[in-house]
């Protein structure tokens, strides 16, 4: 199914068909990513509460909406325990991962991505389970990393897995696979539009995969319900009401747009140098993550925030009660920290720290822009949720997405006036590749849409754009006879010959394979006229478009076709249209987008 075919209406049975079963399977795929977020998330916050609560002795905040494990106190603080206990993580990690399914390293959107554009869709069916595993282990010993990734990972493998199990074409699968990840960011982010959004916009930079968003909403919505349904609808961070209200803070928040720029462009060059680092050891791949773990948790020593997925400080920074240095320091521990963390193997999302580090940043140019101009940035907090969308904007290029993920997140849907301002900006600054190694930057560079598109660029021209009226070839009357033929073709060095009547009116075409077996028959020369050997008429017209040309080429098998106008009933003769013409038309076409992009 092409682009163009996505957004018509179905209204044929097969059309209707497939309506009902993307349908049916979004429910089924909604419920069993869900269900794994609820058990993801379960088990990650029993096992962060017992590593880093009970055994390390130290309290991270938890934001208001994730409350489930409550101690009456945290255990004895070990700073020694601290420091070693993300290497233990990692070193878990990296015996789970390498051992049993090395895809689900690293973060988890990226894969997926690969899995659509290259992978027809397909993630093998112990991926999730293993990814589930080596995250948990990652984040509840304190490495820095996201949920999103991991869950988005899960959600599609289950969109892949029953897509597989039903046989389903690669397109279906494709779609399910979205399905999947949109409902599994739906679930633990608690934002069923952003995920949706999300997931069909972070396969590309500068594109949508319009065809999946049906099945990534229903999905997305069935998901977030069952999720919600046992933890409560409150949204992730409690805060007080924020709005925009002053036009002329839209200076203010220009200027945390343009910070984004360098500052994305910081976080994917550590990032970048900090996986080419891991990826020249000499060390045994597995232990690589253990490496990262110890300098996270010496890092974590110093600059606490830098532990885990942090929504607990976006939300005490949303509400006032972190500094400004404090802010500074902990977006920068956190780009390192992630870094170190994924960067080296470890499993876990790098989407969710892209949130936090531009809500430090956020942070820190509300509390700037409240001190010197203070009659107009009245909610310095609004500052924190506006400067994630715009940084995950420019690191991640899902601008859409990353604003009504936040807004959903916080129920602070007054601000989308700011979060589009600055997920614009940030977003036209970072033009170039994110921080995402997959992500192409339209469906044209797409593996999975290269034979659509063959057909998309074919539609978008027409015979008259590729026809040459003046070129030269030969027709044939009707009543030529055969003897004349043979010195016809023997003059040529054409494969098929129209065949006209008196008023130049096509009435057949004589392919030179109809004659080959007969052309040295002597006797044939005055008994045979070309009108008893020729086939009846093929043509194209000048305002058919390319594609349709393409598939009359291929239904006759004739290398060349008469291209023809009406007239007084019949069709004239224009000229010859060869396949190596439109091939050529095509190729040019493709050159042509390709050097303008």
């Amino acid at each position: 199914m092409s682009p163009s075919q996505a957004v018509r209406p179905p209204v044929s049975h097969d059309s209707r068909r497939v309506l009902l079963r993307r349908l049916f399977l979004s429910v089924v795929i909604g419920l069993l990513a869900g269900l794994a977020a609820l058990v993801f998330l379960l088990c990650l916050e029993w096992a962060s509460f017992w590593c880093l609560e009970t055994w390390a002795g130290t309290s991270l905040p938890t934001p208001s909406g994730e409350r489930i494990f409550i101690a009456p106190a945290p255990g004895a603080y070990r700073p020694w325990v601290l420091a070693f206990l993300p290497a233990l993580g990692g070193l878990v990690c990296g015996l789970i991962v390498y051992a049993l399914a090395p895809e689900a390293a690293g973060g988890g959107i990226d894969p997926m991505i690969d899995a659509f554009h290259n992978q027809g869709g397909r993630i093998r069916k112990r991926v999730p389970y293993v990814k589930g595993l080596a995250t948990i282990a990652i984040l509840a010993s304190g490495g820095s990393a996201g949920r999103e990734g991991p869950i988005a990972q899960i959600g599609a493998g289950f969109g892949s897995w029953l897509a597989g199990l039903l046989r389903l074409p690669d397109s279906e699968r494709r779609v399910f696979l979205l399905a999947g990840c949109a409902a599994g960011i739906g679930a633990i982010f608690r934002a069923p539009l952003g995920a949706a959004i999300t997931s069909i916009e972070v396969l590309y930079r500068e594109d949508y995969e319009s065809e999946a968003i049906i099945p990534c909403v229903i999905s997305a919505v069935i998901a977030y319900s069952l999720f919600t349904y046992f933890f409560g609808f409150a949204p992730i961070f409690a805060l007080p009401r924020l709005a925009f209200g002053d036009p002329r803070e839209l200076l203010v928040y220009g200027a945390l747009g343009l910070l984004c720029w360098p500052a994305a462009a910081l976080y994917q060059r550590v990032f970048t140098r900090a996986r080419t680092f891991f990826a020249g050891l000499s060390l045994p791949i597995y232990l690589r993550p253990m490496l990262g773990g110890l300098a996270v948790g010496v890092l974590a020593l110093a600059v606490p925030q830098a532990l885990g997925a942090g929504w607990g400080w976006i939300e005490q920074a949303a509400t006032g009660r972190l500094d400004l240095t404090v802010m500074l320091l902990a977006a920068g521990a956190k780009i390192l920290a992630t870094s170190l963390s994924v960067g080296s193997g470890g499993s876990g999302g790098i989407f969710g720290p892209t949130l936090f580090i531009g809500g430090m940043l956020g942070g820190t140019v509300g509390l700037l822009g409240q001190a010197l101009w203070p009659a107009v940035v009245t909610q310095p907090g609004a500052y924190v949720l506006v400067g994630m969308a715009g940084y995950c904007a420019a690191v991640v290029k899902n601008p859409l997405g990353a604003m009504f993920l936040v807004a959903e997140m916080s129920q602070s849907h007054g601000l989308l006036p700011p979060l589009m301002l600055v997920s614009v900006i940030a977003m036209l600054l970072n033009r170039g590749p994110g921080l995402f190694q997959r992500q192409v930057r339209n469906k044209f560079a797409s593996p999975a849409h290269r034979d659509e598109l063959t057909v998309d660029v074919l539609r978008g021209m027409t015979v008259s754009q590729v026809f040459q009226p003046d070129q030269a070839y030969v027709k044939l009357r009707s009543d030529t006879r055969f003897a004349e033929l043979r010195s016809v073709i023997a003059a040529s060095r054409q494969y098929v010959f129209p065949v006209v009547d008196e008023g130049q009116r096509l009435i057949g075409v004589l392919p030179l394979k109809n004659v080959r077996n007969v052309m040295f028959e002597d006797s044939l020369g005055d008994l045979v006229v070309v009108g008893e050997l020729a086939a009846p008429p093929v043509s194209l017209t000048l305002d058919q478009d390319l594609n349709s040309a393409l598939v009359t080429f291929l239904q006759s098998g004739y290398n060349q076709i008469p291209v023809v106008e009406s007239q007084d009933g019949g069709q004239r003769l224009l000229g010859m249209l060869s396949h190596e013409d439109v091939i050529a038309a095509y190729h040019a076409e493709v050159s042509r987008r390709t050097q303008a992009e």
